[in-house]
């Protein structure tokens, strides 16, 4: 039985080497980037082609392999730019293990998590210019290869490193483009979000990834005509499979200049492609219907939907010409948005869905390359998180009465294990009696009876009481955040006594109380009022009994998810109760 995330043809690739270079015989005059040289009002923008891209990589891998790194561990730590795809591709593709750092880590982690990886080179951004030097200058570490992204007069530059390398190459070395991959081993090295202590090395593989864009192509539509706005960070791997899964299908790649331009980054770029994460995506949602409001057609897209919808059975769409006026405000040409990293509003989807740009959302991990789980455009059940990829398995473990279990999945994308970790990988991965690989993903979740997948919470913040009621803190926060003030929000268990009380944060939007002319107090006694009016509707053992406002933003991932830990710690350590 075809699986309903198989709706495309797709060909299968044994490593990233197979998928980046079938895409450059395709494409290869196609822009695979186009880079704004300089911020500023007389843009320039340098347009690289897939064939170009193809060169370079194979240019820096050949001087790479050249300089004896083969088989060794480089370090790619800078924002999103084309220089961390190329250097991720030349390192992986031939010349040894890669190992994304995260672009947001204070110095002391940058070291900490250089050493535990083993390191031997470190490709990085100017920015990190200064630690490096101090880490070159202690001279303790195995790191001997510093190169910088950009030209420096202390280290040696990437474009050096590429000039070098296709000098060598039009001289007959071809160490890195013959370089056998091994598809099975250890080839990309991530670190999991949190602090050094508590984050774990989760060892990847060329088959890992590669049968992953593979389920990817078979349930999502990628057209060589479109453009990416690459936003999600590349070192966390749902932004770098992002990519390579872009890149796959012959489109052209731009990055994002900061949150504050991404409306002007996607008119600019003509973007109609984007994955981000759903804060970001409510947000966008929020200022659309906020200024349909503000031009007095809130009543008119209320009549106007349904009807389009009606139409949409009989397959006409017109849903783009309708509310082209919304689709411009996101520069005009978006049409596909992948939002992943948590669950994401349901009316923020069916509301973007209804002015006819497809969103859909994903469910992965780092562990599992990281999508197990997705929506389509044929295959769209508002509240859930989709159906199991075609080449995955998904069942759900010990559920409960209520059919709540952990999603535990098996598949060619699992992970290899946790580097130096045995104790932790076992914790997570269980083979069964026929040998098949069993990965506890730590979510809650229920399956309907088609097969789509709804998720209940995080397994570890399951809040439970000592009346035995367990609580799942994201269906309340998705409750909280539809309150128009609300930027964000967490519901958590506040000690008390022997017992928890159900009590939530909420980060309120200061433009709206600015807008709204409401002093502090009374923004808090709305909040509160709209709590109350959330808690009738719900059991009573799930009431929010306690609330904290404030304007300060929480402490997040760099894929904008809270950190609860270190929130529910500071919270506690403010109140002093414990």
């Amino acid at each position: 039985m075809k699986s309903k995330n198989e709706i495309y043809p797709a060909q299968e690739f044994n490593n990233i080497r197979e998928i980046i270079k079938n895409a450059v015989e395709k494409y290869p005059f196609h822009n695979a980037f186009i880079i704004k040289n300089k911020p500023g009002t007389n843009q320039k923008y340098t347009e690289i082609t897939y064939r170009q891209m193809d060169e370079e990589i194979d240019a820096l891998g050949t001087s790479l392999v050249k300089s004896g790194l083969k088989g060794k561990r480089i370090a790619v730590i800078s924002p999103n730019r084309y220089e961390w795809v190329v250097s991720y591709l030349a390192t992986v593709n031939g010349t040894g293990i890669v190992i994304p750092l995260d672009k947001g880590l204070p110095e002391q982690e940058i070291q900490s998590l250089l050493e535990r990886s083993k390191t031997d080179a470190v490709i990085f951004d100017k920015k990190y210019q200064d630690i490096m030097k101090k880490i070159q200058e202690e001279k303790e570490g195995r790191i001997h290869h510093f190169i910088c992204m950009d030209e420096t007069e202390e280290f040696t530059s990437l474009q050096e490193l590429i000039q070098e390398g296709k000098e060598l190459l039009r001289k007959g070395d071809t160490q890195f483009i013959e370089a056998e991959i091994n598809n099975e081993e250890m080839s990309i090295l991530l670190f999991t979000s949190g602090t050094t202590s508590q984050s774990k090395a989760v060892m990847l593989s060329h088959r890992n990834i590669a049968s992953n864009i593979y389920a990817l192509t078979m349930a999502e539509k990628i057209y060589d005509t479109d453009v990416n706005l690459a936003f999600l960070p590349l070192h966390h791997t749902f932004g770098s499979t992002g990519m390579l899964f872009f890149l796959s299908a012959g489109a052209t790649n731009t990055f994002c200049d900061g949150i504050r331009h991404i409306q002007t980054n996607l008119k600019e770029y003509k973007v109609s492609v984007f994955v981000c994460v759903p804060l970001l995506l409510e947000a966008m949602y929020k200022k659309i219907m906020k200024e349909i409001e503000r031009q007095g057609k809130s009543k008119l897209i209320k009549i106007v939907i349904p009807i389009s919808n009606f139409l949409l059975k009989f397959g006409i769409d017109i849903r783009r010409k309708l509310f082209k006026d919304v689709i411009n405000q996101l520069g005009g040409n978006i049409r596909f948005v992948v939002s992943g990293a948590s669950a994401i509003d349901k009316k923020v989807a069916k509301g973007f869905n209804n002015f006819g740009i497809l969103t859909v959302q994903g469910y992965g991990l780092t562990e599992t390359s990281p999508v197990l789980i997705a929506e389509n455009e044929k295959c769209i059940r508002y509240g859930s998180i989709g159906y199991p990829f075609a080449n995955v398995d998904i069942k759900i473990d010990n559920p409960n009465q209520e059919g709540i279990g952990e999603i535990v999945a098996s598949g060619p994308n699992v992970m290899l294990g946790y580097y130096e970790n045995e104790e932790a990988t076992k914790e997570v991965i269980e083979t069964d009696e026929n040998g098949k690989r069993w990965f506890h993903t730590g979510d809650l979740a229920y399956q309907d009876k088609d097969g789509y997948i709804y998720i209940a919470g995080r397994k570890k913040n399951v809040i439970v009481l000592k009346n035995g009621k367990n609580i799942y803190p994201e269906e309340l926060e998705i409750l909280i955040n539809n309150l128009p003030y609300v930027e964000e929000s967490m519901v958590f268990g506040m000690p008390k006594e022997e017992d928890l009380v159900v009590s939530a944060k909420i980060v309120y939007n200061k433009e709206y109380k600015e807008e709204s002319n409401l002093s502090e107090e009374e923004l808090k006694k709305k909040i509160w009022e709209d709590v109350k009016e959330i808690n009738k509707g719900l059991p009573n053992y799930q009431h929010m009994k306690n609330i904290i406002v404030t304007d300060e933003p929480m402490i997040k991932t760099t894929t904008a998810k809270v950190k609860r830990f270190e929130e529910i710690e500071k919270i506690i350590k403010e109140t002093n109760i414990m």
